[in-house]
């Protein structure tokens, strides 16, 4: 899945470590304003999944956040997963588990994975194609059990138009890297969402024009 793709700024070592850590700016920039907000839509107990956990710095922080829930980090590449492994060890965050080999671009991998009570995914539709975002929604509302909860965060298209110029630059920038991949409408993630049995609790806007979909299981 195209979460194996380089994240912009990516670094290993984080802060001169030498471990397997690496380092994403944008996760560092974006993990407290997600903070902010999701502990009022997360369970106070249960099974949490990360898809496409990268770097591991969302997850270190959001678990030692929610000590009721046990985290499932995924990750298609490898060394990502070892740094998640190294962040969960230095951070000594005890409820999360070692992390999967998930390609959430797969359809059917939200029924083998299910049910999860409570389910994160940030910034990836904008890096992948129409048809792999899909398979990543079904997969979230297979994976939901009863009355669970979705958060995605990242950048949006309303009404097919990019809000900032920024935000139309970055879009043209991917898009003209692969044809296939761009910002997605927030409509259509929706509206894809809502087809497959989820309802929509709340469209947060976030710092830097981004936005949170806050989705449950009915």
């Amino acid at each position: 899945m195209t979460s194996e793709r380089p994240a912009p700024g990516e670094q290993p070592g984080a802060a001169g470590t030498g471990d397997a850590r690496l380092s994403a700016p944008s996760a560092l920039r974006n993990r407290d304003a997600i903070l902010d907000h999701l502990p009022r839509f997360a369970p106070e107990r249960g099974r949490a999944l990360e898809i496409a956990s990268g770097t591991g710095e969302h997850i270190v922080r959001f678990a030692a956040a929610t000590p009721g829930l046990t985290w499932q980090p995924t990750e298609p590449d490898a060394a990502r997963r070892a740094s998640i492994t190294a962040w969960a060890e230095a951070e000594g965050v005890a409820n999360i588990l070692p992390p999967l080999d998930l390609d959430a671009a797969r359809p059917g991998w939200g029924a083998e994975i299910g049910p999860i009570d409570f389910l994160f995914l940030s910034n990836l539709l904008h890096l992948i194609s129409t048809e792999a975002a899909e398979a990543v929604l079904s997969g979230i509302a297979e994976a939901l059990g009863p009355s669970g909860v979705a958060l995605i965060y990242g950048p949006f298209l309303r009404d097919g138009e990019a809000t900032s110029e920024g935000d139309a630059a970055f879009d043209a920038q991917l898009r003209a890297q692969d044809p296939a991949i761009g910002y997605k409408d927030v409509l259509w993630v929706l509206s894809h969402l809502v087809d497959r049995g989820l309802r929509v609790i709340e469209t947060v806007r976030m710092p830097a024009n981004n936005l949170l979909l806050a989705v449950e299981r009915v």
